[in-house]
């Protein structure tokens, strides 16, 4: 493990970007940057086109490891390059921001109000590729609709891949989202909170792990986990709150710092020019920073 990301991850001030788009959200993420289905025809051509849309993000000016202090790669991005450097490479010794991995395979069919993750394919070749790419951690994803047994299962195997990434020398991002819409949220998030306290509890004392959860409705419900020594940090998923109120809700969730997609990308398009991309992108990152340093 590199001892300098890892001090940068444990104690640095500003977010981390999900720039994660997988094959099923990429057509979504495309559209909201301008980019309409019909520009591309294959799937190849629509992750040249995502790349495209990343490797602008990236290489911006407004784009910096002191803001941002750790990306999420899709696969696909960890696989190509950016400024002629392996984007991994490139995140790390060109911006100073940590490079971390999706490695779920997309969710399961609802069950219980939850959905946990498919079969991660070679896991443990994927987790060795991460390392040999110079990446620093992981995410995987889960979703939870309603309370019930459905979560229980859905914590238990997210700390079962987990495991497996700390023993591969990795550090895993847990993400468990919570619909923003359920009718039950605020219920479910206390009982999230009480079942992540049962896992990282039995953690080994020099293991840590991260959070990504969904900004909760009671401010600070998180802070046990954030205080907890097997926990590197929590971070806030916006799960579709637009950026102004994500970025209320997180400055409320002291000690908790941002991992934004859609909030993130929020007014780039394609069509800008240089200027105009920058400038948004920088007061993007900006707002995101600021409500992350609380």
């Amino acid at each position: 493990m590199n001892r300098e990301q890892l001090e940068k991850i444990r104690t640095g001030g500003g977010f981390i970007a999900a720039l994660d788009q997988s094959g099923g959200s990429t057509p979504q993420a495309l559209r909201r940057y301008g980019i309409p289905d019909d520009a591309y025809s294959t799937d190849a051509e629509m992750f040249d086109e995502v790349h495209e849309m990343r490797t602008r993000i990236i290489t911006s000016p407004s784009f910096d490891g002191t803001r941002v202090i750790g990306t999420i790669l899709f696969e696909n991005t960890m696989d190509r390059q950016i400024g002629g450097r392996p984007s991994a490479d490139y995140l790390w010794n060109v911006k100073g921001s940590v490079p971390f991995l999706k490695i779920d395979a997309g969710l399961s069919t609802s069950a219980d109000g939850a959905q946990t993750m498919k079969p991660i394919p070679n896991l443990a070749g994927l987790l060795d590729r991460a390392a040999d790419n110079g990446i620093f951690g992981t995410k995987m994803r889960s979703f939870i609709q309603l309370p019930g047994a459905g979560m229980r299962t859905v914590v238990e195997q997210q700390f079962s891949v987990a495991r497996q990434v700390l023993e591969a020398g990795l550090v895993p991002i847990v993400e468990i989202e919570i619909d923003i819409h359920s009718p039950r949220k605020s219920e479910a998030e206390d009982l999230l909170r009480q079942e992540i306290r049962e896992q990282v509890d039995t953690l080994d004392a020099d293991h840590r792990v991260m959070l990504k959860l969904t900004l909760p409705d009671s401010d600070n419900l998180y802070r046990p986990l954030v205080e907890h020594p097997n926990v590197l940090r929590v971070l806030a998923l916006s799960g579709g709150y637009s950026r102004e109120e994500a970025d209320q809700r997180l400055a409320r969730n002291n000690g908790v710092i941002a991992s934004f997609s859609r909030a993130l990308l929020e007014g780039l398009t394609a069509q800008q020019s240089a200027e105009d991309f920058d400038r948004t992108l920088n007061a993007s990152i900006a707002s995101i920073a600021a409500a992350s340093s609380t």
